[in-house]
């Protein structure tokens, strides 16, 4: 498990911290809600990187975040909705880091360069947060029905995206070959396994390292490019 001084931001917690003003509040109440929604989701993560998925209650949840339980019930139904949102929260903001990622590359980059750059976005993004890595790849295999069609659509969205770049550097790259759909999916499954494997060896610090594999992998499936030598 995790230590909880190198989690990332997405399991910052208020464990030490003021919790929200009691009673009436100068706050806003949307304000105030949209508070408590973030602590919830960001203690989830921390929460369940800490001590596992199976084992984490509401209680722990609600007093990493410093708020009661009844604002957490006020957000969610259950312990399984919390977690279903805090990691479909973290999912959107690594496919956002990958997608900007990719669109910082000069408008005279080569279709390679923006595609690794978002290979680096993507592994940069995970390598930072180490909770939110280890939740998303090892615990939510294990965590449920909801938890694993969330995982699945999350997949299914990396793998539109290299679709997206794929036939947009055919436009340009006639040569390359068309594929079936399937291939993006089998990219987007064999990704996550890598990423996989070193989040389970408690590597996820060494993500970054595997952009030439990464970028070597997309580029001769959807490329057709021959792997590189060493």
């Amino acid at each position: 498990m995790l230590d909880a001084n190198q989690e990332g931001s997405l399991a910052e917690t208020h464990t030490g911290k003021p919790g929200l003003p009691r009673g009436r509040s100068r706050l806003p109440v949307p304000a105030v809600q949209a508070s408590q929604r973030e602590r919830l989701l960001r203690a989830t993560i921390a929460a369940v990187a800490q001590k596992g998925y199976p084992a984490v209650t509401v209680a722990d949840i609600v007093r990493r975040a410093k708020v009661s339980r009844a604002a957490f019930y006020l957000h969610f139904r259950s312990r399984e909705d919390c977690f279903v949102a805090a990691t479909k929260h973290g999912g959107q903001l690594l496919l956002d880091h990958v997608v900007d990622g990719a669109r910082q590359v000069p408008a005279d980059a080569t279709d390679e360069d923006a595609l690794r750059a978002g290979c680096r976005a993507f592994l940069s993004f995970l390598a930072g947060e180490p909770a939110f890595s280890r939740v998303f790849y090892i615990d939510m295999p294990a965590a449920g029905p909801a938890a694993v069609e969330r995982l699945q659509a999350a997949f299914h969205r990396f793998a539109e995206v290299n679709a997206k770049w794929h036939r947009r550097a055919r436009t340009r790259h006639p040569d390359w070959p068309e594929v079936p759909e399937q291939a993006y999916q089998a990219l987007a499954g064999a990704t996550a396994e890598l990423v996989r494997s070193y989040v389970s060896a408690d590597k996820t610090e060494a993500l970054p390292d595997l952009e030439d594999t990464l970028v070597a992998l997309h580029l001769a499936v959807l490329a057709g490019q021959r792997w590189p030598a060493s």
